[in-house]
């Protein structure tokens, strides 16, 4: 394990080859941040973001919770969101979750977890929309990891929810939402290839927050019907 006092020798190393390397590369890195992806993780100690990604510091914005979740209430990831489409005009929103996560494999345990409760029970809702899936796959790893796939997607469900996202893509073209999953075994990324304008199609019948729509929305061409027929009947 390393100790306390290595961090910091760690650290001159770190400076010192980058500088040998790039002998701007303080002086960019101080300038300013233009990311083009958002990474919302996982806190596990072994998923780290710009490692597993293989980019430098300044090019992704990252947000790490337990279990990679994107919650409505959660202020924090919210607040990262906004930041990153509104003022970073990331291109990219990527939710990555891992095999193995522990977060994920305690909301399937029938326990008490005290203050852990209310957030895991966030994943027991994502088993409660896909628990028919779930259920019929027999062998418990194999449905660990599919939660673990099903809880990314439902995140990415969540980020397409927020006003912010919907109103920057339909505006600008981006940013796109991707969901990953990490393999510790192999160390290897899997894109789970989601279909982000039908998700964002498909949602914005009732989550629509952007006063316009992709492709049209059923509710949207309701309403204006409705209101249509309102002039008419007062005519």
């Amino acid at each position: 394990m390393i100790t306390y006092e290595q961090i910091f020798e760690n650290n001159r190393q770190w400076v010192a080859n980058n500088e040998a390397t790039a002998p701007d590369f303080l002086k960019r890195l101080a300038a300013d941040q233009r990311p083009d992806y958002l990474y919302i993780g996982c806190s596990d100690s072994r998923v780290t973001a710009e490692e597993l990604m293989g980019v430098a510091p300044g090019e992704a914005f990252v947000h790490r919770n337990i279990a990679n979740m994107v919650i409505n209430i959660d202020l924090n990831v919210m607040s990262v969101i906004e930041y990153a489409v509104l003022h970073l005009g990331v291109k990219h929103i990527v939710v990555c979750g891992h095999y193995g996560c522990g977060g994920v494999k305690a909301a399937m345990q029938p326990k008490d977890l005290g203050i852990m409760n209310p957030w895991l029970r966030n994943i027991r809702d994502v088993y409660r929309l896909h628990h028919t899936e779930l259920d019929a796959i027999e062998d418990t790893d194999a449905r660990y990891d599919r939660l673990v796939e099903l809880n990314v997607q439902e995140q990415c469900v969540n980020v397409i929810k927020t006003a912010v996202l919907q109103q920057a893509y339909l505006k600008k073209g981006y940013p796109i939402v991707h969901g990953w999953v990490f393999d510790l075994k192999s160390g290897l990324l899997k894109d789970l290839n989601l279909d982000f304008e039908h998700i964002l199609h498909d949602i914005q019948d009732i989550y629509n927050l952007s006063e316009e729509t992709l492709y049209g929305s059923k509710s949207t061409e309701a309403l204006e019907i409705g209101q249509e027929g309102k002039v008419e009947g007062s005519r």
